[in-house]
């Protein structure tokens, strides 16, 4: 029997938060951030994974920023931070019996918070991936990691969600899933790469 907070494909849906034009730039190491996103994204639709994507107020903070615009359905636009205030969010999770939420987005301290707190209230079992999540501030964003697991979240990271979702070697689509790893993981050394050029 696993665990019952360990995922599975079958359970779990992913929720990308207000990864918006004018907000993105201002989030701290934004362009990691990006990249992991991207990642979960593409692990969950490979899966075939139920994503759902929200904005805030998109008239003046931008719509999603294009690297991951593409690879997400019809986003609802919100005044609310959190996502629950959008009620398709909440149904679609329903309806697809997807107990269990990833979140991903920003800003960690703020809609990525208010949302995981709404969900735990609504019983779902709600996952943050910490590498993909952010905010302007790092304290901003450590303390309301702190703040969700202690509410009942449970801190992951995007590999950890990915791997876990497919949960071993057998799986159909794990040859899939090992490329976009092997992907993320050149696109980590080119940044640690271009990092170390620009010390030097």
């Amino acid at each position: 029997m696993p665990h019952p907070t360990q995922m599975s494909a079958g359970d779990t849906g992913l929720l990308v938060i207000d990864v918006q034009e004018k907000l993105l730039p201002k989030v701290h190491d934004a362009k990691a951030l990006v990249r992991n996103l991207a990642f979960l994204i593409d692990g969950a639709r490979l899966l075939g994974m139920p994503v759902q994507a929200a904005e805030q107020y998109p008239r003046g903070l931008g719509g999603t920023v294009p690297e991951l615009a593409g690879r997400l359905p019809e986003r609802p636009d919100k005044v609310a931070f959190s996502c629950c205030a959008v009620p398709s969010v909440v149904d679609t999770f329903h309806r697809a019996a997807r107990p269990k939420v990833v979140l991903a987005g920003i800003e960690t301290h703020v809609c990525v918070l208010h949302t995981a707190l709404d969900l735990l209230a609504l019983d779902f079992r709600v996952y943050v991936a910490a590498d993909a999540v952010g905010s302007r501030y790092p304290q901003d964003h450590a303390v309301a990691l702190r703040r969700m697991e202690q509410a009942g979240a449970i801190l992951t990271t995007s590999e950890t969600c990915v791997f876990e979702w497919v949960g071993g070697a057998d799986h159909p689509q794990f040859r899939e899933v090992s490329r976009l790893v092997q992907e993320r993981m050149k696109e980590l050394e080119r940044g640690s790469e271009v990092s170390q050029r620009g010390v030097r």
